[in-house]
């Protein structure tokens, strides 16, 4: 054999062992994935994660093992807890999500995994730039409407509450006599309220039966009504309005209850391959 010939089987063998290590790697990471999912299933996160890691690092094109460690990461995050361990599982899920996106921007698992996270631990901007670029992957998504409408009437009830306890008086939609008090909280909320109540509006004209977002849009007429400002007829309006909406949300409520079929259980799913 030649010197060419020789250097050709060489490379060819080399090409082989290559090519059975790769399929072997799969092979072992397809394992670890199915086992994080079923370690998922039965509510063991920790196992899960260290599964999903392996399985990541076996074969890091392996589709689905990212957002699986990720959403793995994220179901330790609890909502309102800021300690340094619930704010870790925040990062890394964060960070996992973030790797998915690198390689497709518009991945609207992704997207809403890290709004959700930003949303519970209270970093509420970024949530809703991260709602926003759901809706802009997705412009019909009505949940990402509805959240964004969430943030604003939760900051705007912030607001309220603090010029509530200032001035000892409670929130049932009272004028705010002070004019000096209701024109800066008017000055705060008064964006937070106009644009809440769009999306509000919005995700109900995507979906007609969204009785969730029927309640906040009760609640959002209601943060508008104590920032009317020396107007009580268009206070008044506004509580008629929020009546309205309360009324409506739990009429459709009822309908929907009355409809609601056995719901497909969703998450993280054995992968079939």
């Amino acid at each position: 054999m030649n010197r060419s010939a020789r250097i050709f089987a060489m490379a060819a063998a080399v090409a082989a062992m290559l090519s059975l290590s790769t399929g072997c790697s799969r092979l072992q990471a397809r394992d670890q994935l199915n086992k994080g999912v079923q370690a998922y299933k039965n509510g063991r996160y920790e196992e899960a994660i260290t599964h999903f890691q392996q399985a990541v690092q076996l074969d890091p094109t392996l589709p689905m093992t990212r957002l699986y460690l990720a959403t793995a990461y994220a179901q330790q995050v609890v909502p309102n807890v800021t300690t340094a361990e619930n704010l870790r599982n925040a990062v890394l899920a964060v960070d996992q999500y973030t790797d998915v996106l690198k390689k497709n921007p518009n991945d609207l698992t992704a997207l809403k995994g890290i709004a959700q996270i930003y949303f519970n631990i209270g970093q509420f901007e970024q949530a809703k730039d991260y709602q926003q670029k759901v809706i802009a992957a997705d412009p019909k998504n009505a949940e990402a409407y509805y959240t964004i409408g969430v943030i604003d009437w939760t900051l705007s009830y912030k607001n309220a509450t603090a010029v509530h306890r200032a001035l000892n008086i409670q929130d049932n939609g009272d004028a705010i006599k002070d004019k000096t008090v209701c024109a800066s909280l008017q000055a705060q909320n008064g964006p937070l309220v106009q644009e809440g109540m769009n999306y509000l509006m919005q995700a109900v004209q995507i979906r007609p039966n969204y009785d969730d977002a029927m309640a906040y849009i009760n609640l959002m007429y209601r943060r508008k009504a104590e920032i009317e400002c020396g107007d009580d007829t268009a206070r008044l309006a506004d509580l008629d309005q929020a009546n309205q909406w309360a009324q409506k949300s739990m009429s459709t409520r009822k309908a929907n209850e009355a409809r609601k079929n056995s719901q497909t259980p969703g998450g993280i799913v054995l992968d079939q391959k």
